[in-house]
């Protein structure tokens, strides 16, 4: 078949030629009223420049090809019932998304104040880009939207995230040819090699080419037709193209290609669902590649100088308003052009014709509940947490891999919800490498390419995906919870930086969010950070990053939450926890080996809730003031700060130690700024005022200063953590390198102790030895010493039970 659609008058009448057009240029009015404020905003007639009083409240495109993909979906929409929701790509195309919403309803419907004539015409216009108004993009205030696009590359991922299993649902996703230079969205192209017809929706990249980024034409605009061809074919796409600047035959044109395409993905869901073997070739699925001028139907020369079809139209075609009567008649004659008085009545609603082209309802593409996803958000089915706890009777007398145990709780709250298929896991090819391999059980990895004999755990109806591109993870992941499902995202700890964009932005809306009475909560964001730096005697320094953390910190305090559980019960409790949770992105750090176990499960429970207590049994304060606070955030810290102490009591059994254990991290800030941070009379109760605190963290050590800085006795805090010192080593090796082994612990208990007790001289000259015994050990064997791999917990105490 040709790549171009043939032009024959089934396509469209001529009627809805006209009412296309009509909702076209309407959008186009819109779109350029809000960006240029005018106190007539309607225009019906010529206007004496002296009465116009204009204001530039922004500086972006008019984005016509948005409101043209628009008007032609909506077409689809009413001729096909089709259940359509559309991401807008192109960052600066919020105004074009603010003009579609307002002229189908939807946006009346969200805001009732923004009412459909000209005193609500002119509140849309004031408000955007204005203090006390609404972004530039298509943010959560923006009703139909799941994709901000304020920082570009996300638009694909969001969309196939938001098809997977949505069996009835397509996804038109606009691609602006600057996004499609990023490297997120280069990736996203493959994400139909995942997309099963049987159980998903659809997704209709719409690649847009208008030529022109900021200043620089785009790669995909200028490479020859049948190269860019041949690289969508090569992704397994089949293209369509609809190219000009006529409209009158680009409207045929695209409504031609758009049949086509509907076709196609219709075609395509029959006869795999029909057929259940239908997988076993992966469908060849559409997608529109839309040519059409940069700023089209824009002023075509400013100052002599192109504009349309040309960069110039990407940033202020006509600025200086109020100072350059040329710019401003040309303003004038722009919004004109589009016939304001065909478009709108004499009170300034949207003419008779152009109401009937839009859909009715919930298929409006404003007000689809997959674009605003809590209202379809169901909880999950959750499987008991007491028949996946480890069992002990004391403190260190087992050891466990807690993410395997998490492994075998996620496998169960998958089965727990297979007739409801509303949960994922997603991660960069690491699932079974972070210890999570028990999910296999019950569900494969996703997979509709070949399947060679000798692979095991790929299927089409797998529930775990993984794609080694945490860009592309993430963008799937949100663009599901965004549409009303859960899911589980698993990566080293040193990688996860990656998206550290991608993080930011989903903070920002869910924090934007909470402020739209309209946006229903949706389900958390989770991650699990493993593999993680005190663990990489193989990978090295590459692997050795703990900051993502911090990365999280900089997010309102109530959008964030990290948690280090010491052990599995712990760890249990909270992906229990988080999986339960909306508006949230939570964050667990746990390691892979196999480590002690410290608490069971009903203790577990207590401290989780806490997020902070006194590990009374690992303490010796005998209900007095301590002389010392020992405390630890992580497990690999927790484990080295029981062993210092178990040093100290041992050979310094009068020193009064108390163990405090940090499991949600957010309890350490003030209860004012965060609702889990501690007050501080609780602070103080815990730290003391005044006693030296040698505070064992598993990140870098100024985050806990960052979080205690106001803390009375914040300046006796001596945080041992993370400090970029890094190699290829033991695990044990690790902890020497950064100060924060069981060894130098105890040199720092003893450096800001009273040196009254005289067995503090012979232990610290014990403890230097150690650490001189350690690195000629490892150096010689290639592992760290007996007494550091065969410890256990065992204080001299009568106390632990």
């Amino acid at each position: 078949m040709s790549d171009y659609v043939a032009v024959t008058p089934k396509h469209l009448s001529s009627h809805e030629m006209e009412q296309i057009d009509l909702y076209w240029r309407a959008a186009n009015y819109l779109t350029v009223g809000q960006i240029y404020l005018l106190d007539n905003p309607l225009l019906r007639k010529p206007l004496k420049l002296e009465h116009v009083k204009p204001r530039l409240l922004g500086h972006w495109g008019t984005s016509p090809g948005l409101s043209f993909i628009y008007a032609h979906l909506n077409r689809i929409i009413r001729q096909h019932d089709a259940n359509i929701i559309y991401i807008c790509g192109p960052g600066h195309g919020g105004p074009a998304m603010v003009a579609n919403a307002y002229l189908e309803g939807s946006y009346t419907s969200c805001y009732p104040d923004v009412t459909r004539n000209e005193k609500g015409m002119h509140k849309l216009f004031r408000q955007f880009s204005f203090p006390g108004g609404i972004p530039s993009h298509a943010a959560p205030d923006v009703p139909g939207s799941i994709n901000e696009g304020g920082e570009l590359g996300y638009s694909l991922s969001h969309a196939f995230g938001a098809a997977f299993d949505n069996p009835d649902l397509v996804v038109a996703c606009v691609v602006g040819d600057g996004e499609a230079e990023t490297g997120p969205l280069t990736a996203a192209w493959h994400s139909n090699k995942f997309l099963n017809p049987q159980r998903d929706g659809a997704v209709l990249p719409i690649l847009h080419l208008n030529g022109y980024k900021i200043a620089n034409p785009t790669i995909l605009a200028r490479i020859p037709h049948e190269e860019l061809r041949s690289l969508f074919v090569g992704y397994g796409y089949h293209p369509i193209f609809v190219e000009g600047e006529d409209p009158t035959l680009m409207h045929e044109l695209m409504a031609a290609a758009l049949d086509e395409a509907m076709g196609r993905i219709r075609s395509i869901q029959t006869i795999s669902r029909q057929d259940y073997d239908a997988h076993a070739s992966r469908p060849v699925w559409p997608m529109i590649i839309l040519r059409s001028p940069k700023g089209w139907t824009g002023p075509k020369q400013v100052d002599g100088l192109k504009t349309e079809g040309f960069w110039r139209s990407h940033q202020v075609p006509l600025s200086g308003l109020a100072d350059n009567p040329e710019h401003l008649k040309l303003l004038e004659d722009w919004l004109l052009s589009y016939r304001p008085e065909e478009l709108f009545d004499a009170k300034g609603a949207p003419m008779a014709a152009i109401v009937e082209t839009t859909p009715q309802g919930r298929r409006r593409m404003g007000c689809n509940p997959h674009a605003n996803g809590g209202v379809l958000r169901k909880s999950l089915e959750m499987p008991d947490l007491e028949s996946h706890a480890i069992a002990f009777s004391r403190p260190g007398e087992v050891k466990a891999e807690g993410t395997k145990l998490m492994g075998v709780f996620l496998r169960d709250v998958m089965q727990a919800n297979v007739t409801s298929k509303n949960f994922r896991i997603v991660g960069p090819d690491e699932t079974a490498s972070n210890r999570l391999q028990n999910v296999f059980e019950v569900t494969d990895r996703t997979w509709m390419a070949t399947v060679l004999p000798e692979d095991t755990n790929l299927g089409p109806n797998g529930r775990v995906m993984e794609i080694l591109s945490e860009h592309t993870c993430q963008g799937w992941l949100e663009g599901y919870l965004l549409t009303g499902r859960h899911g589980f995202f698993s990566c080293y700890e040193a990688f996860i930086h990656i998206v550290d964009s991608m993080f930011n932005q989903h903070a920002k809306w869910l924090d934007a969010s909470r402020d739209i009475p309209w946006r229903q909560p949706i389900s958390s964001l989770n991650y699990l950070l493993t593999s993680h730096v005190w663990h990489q005697e193989h990978n090295g320094f590459s692997h050795q990053d703990p900051g993502f953390i911090d990365v999280a910190l900089n997010k309102k305090a109530d959008v964030v939450r990290v948690y280090l559980p010491p052990d599995a019960n712990t760890l249990l409790c909270v992906t229990d926890h988080v999986l339960r949770t909306w508006d949230r992105i939570n964050i667990i750090v746990a390691g892979k080996p196999p480590l002690w176990q410290w608490l069971s499960l009903e203790a577990a429970r207590v401290h989780c809730k806490a997020g902070i207590g006194i590990w009374q049994w690992a303490s010796n304060e005998d209900g007095f003031e301590p002389d010392v606070v020992m405390a630890c955030a992580g497990d690999v810290p927790t484990l080295e700060t029981l062993a210092a102490v178990s040093i100290l009591r041992k050979s310094m059994p009068k020193l009064r130690i108390r163990v405090v254990n940090i499991v949600d991290l957010m309890a350490l800030q003030p209860k004012e700024r965060h609702p889990h941070g501690l007050a501080d009379d609780e602070f103080d109760a815990m730290f003391t005022k005044d006693r030296p605190v040698i505070f064992s963290y598993h990140g870098y050590p100024w985050t806990i200063h960052r979080l205690t800085y106001r803390r009375t006795n914040h300046d006796n805090f001596h945080v041992r953590g993370y400090n970029e010192e890094g190699t290829t080593t033991t695990p044990f090796d690790m902890t020497v390198l950064n100060g924060l082994d069981r060894f130098s612990l105890v040199l720092s208990v003893l450096d800001r102790i009273p040196a009254s007790d005289p067995a503090a001289a012979l232990l610290r000259q014990r403890m230097q030895a150690k650490l001189l015994e350690h690195t000629e050990y490892i150096r010689t064997y290639g592992q760290d010493m007996p007494e550091i791999l065969n410890w256990r917990w065992d204080a001299h105490s009568d106390k632990i039970d």
